[in-house]
């Protein structure tokens, strides 16, 4: 496969038009150039803002879904960045941050996630095939339910498909979510195992990639990977 990463956002690999970038490098392994994988990396230069081709969005109404790079030393993607939700939104608000140009069908996502601090809500997801602020997937884990859960949005209505309780991830500490979605069967991961595996038929087609997060929740996002499967 061929990975790429650049100084603020994803970058264009065998074709896929996601963002254009500077100071790119990459490197291959052989016998993986079948597979495309991006890597977005933030960099102290966008620091208090959103980063270009990344779009801030929400499902529900009121103020919140303020998305932005800050300074976080202890980024697990070794920039000293990460893209974090920074407002205090109502109850009912999903934030969302989504790649403007991405469009994927066949895909593993995985980011690295600290949640900072949330009274309603903690922690945060991924979100995939997403057609529109109303109408997508969603895998997240919540540190204040200890619980990891897969959703779909339709309509801008929330539906839970799968869920496994008990898992604690304490705040304030990095963990890993991951996403692989073939078709019409889905896996969830949570620092590296497979907590969640099932089949939905809601979304067949290709959408954009981002993450998610609920209500007040305040979480720092960091390594988005994203790797188009093979036909």
């Amino acid at each position: 496969m061929s990975r790429v990463s650049c100084s603020w956002s994803l970058v264009c690999v065998s074709g896929l038009t996601l963002a254009l970038s500077f100071a790119i490098t990459s490197s291959a392994r052989a016998g993986d150039d079948k597979d495309d994988v991006c890597v977005a990396c933030f960099s102290k230069k966008d620091v208090g803002k959103l980063p270009k081709d990344w779009k801030a969005d929400k499902t529900g109404k009121g103020e919140g879904s303020v998305w932005r790079v800050i300074a976080y030393d202890t980024s697990p993607s070794k920039t000293g960045c990460a893209l974090a939700q920074t407002a205090d939104g109502p109850r009912r608000m999903f934030n969302l941050c989504v790649l403007e140009k991405s469009k994927y069908g066949d895909v593993e996502v995985k980011v690295a996630f600290k949640a900072l601090k949330g009274k309603i809500d903690q922690g945060g997801g991924i979100v995939w095939r997403y057609q529109d602020a109303n109408n997508y997937y969603v895998a997240r884990m919540n540190p204040l339910e200890d619980n990891y859960r897969f959703y779909k949005v339709v309509n801008g209505k929330r539906t839970q498909l799968a869920t496994q309780e008990g898992l604690k991830v304490p705040a304030g500490e990095w963990h890993t979510l991951e996403i692989e979605c073939i078709g019409n069967k889905i896996e969830c991961e949570l620092d590296d195992k497979v907590i969640l595996k099932l089949e939905d038929n809601t979304f067949a087609k290709p959408g954009k990639v981002g993450l998610w997060t609920k209500a007040d929740a305040v979480t720092a996002f960091a390594g988005f990977t994203v790797e188009k499967e093979s036909d």
